[in-house]
């Protein structure tokens, strides 16, 4: 018994629950291509090279989630207090036609794409994507300061958007 507990323990140990969050996206989640409003094809790369000098919101959500929804109205209160800030979405929602309708029904201002690679793609295997909303921060030069945030509501949020 003395022995179970011990393999035990150096397994939690070693493969906690404790994860490190990367600063930086992986190459591979860089290449990842999403569609634009206008039907373009774009590498993440390029969205985050078009807000690089800003600090981005990312929001990973879709029209058909119910706490992505709820959290609309606390994402648009950031975005007027942080007006500075770019704010970036990606949808996975099931279609294009349900992600353009949700953009406009819900008056979502930002930069918008469409994941097509879905939760599997390499994207949202950098992620660990389980669940939506999600919420990251990318500083000015690029790097991840929030990396898994899971309500708008969430404190880091707002404090990494703050000027430093």
């Amino acid at each position: 018994m003395k022995k179970i507990l011990v393999v035990v323990f150096i397994g939690i140990s070693m493969f906690g629950c404790s994860k490190e969050n990367p600063s930086e996206f992986s190459k591979q989640a860089l290449e990842d291509v999403f569609i634009s409003l206008e039907g373009n094809e774009v590498p993440f790369n390029k969205i985050l090279e078009k807000h690089k000098g800003k600090k981005i919101l990312i929001d990973i959500w879709a029209s058909w989630c119910p706490d992505c929804l709820k959290s609309i109205p606390e994402v648009q209160s950031i975005q007027e207090v942080y007006k500075e800030a770019a704010y970036v979405f990606l949808s996975l929602d099931r279609n294009k036609r349900d992600w353009k309708n949700g953009i406009k029904r819900l008056n979502i201002e930002g930069d918008h794409y469409f994941m097509q690679s879905d939760w599997e793609g390499e994207f949202g295997k950098f992620l660990g994507l389980n669940w939506i909303p999600r919420f990251l921060v990318i500083d000015e030069n690029g790097k991840i300061i929030v990396f898994d945030a899971t309500k708008a509501t969430d404190n880091l949020i707002r404090q990494s958007l703050e000027i430093m």
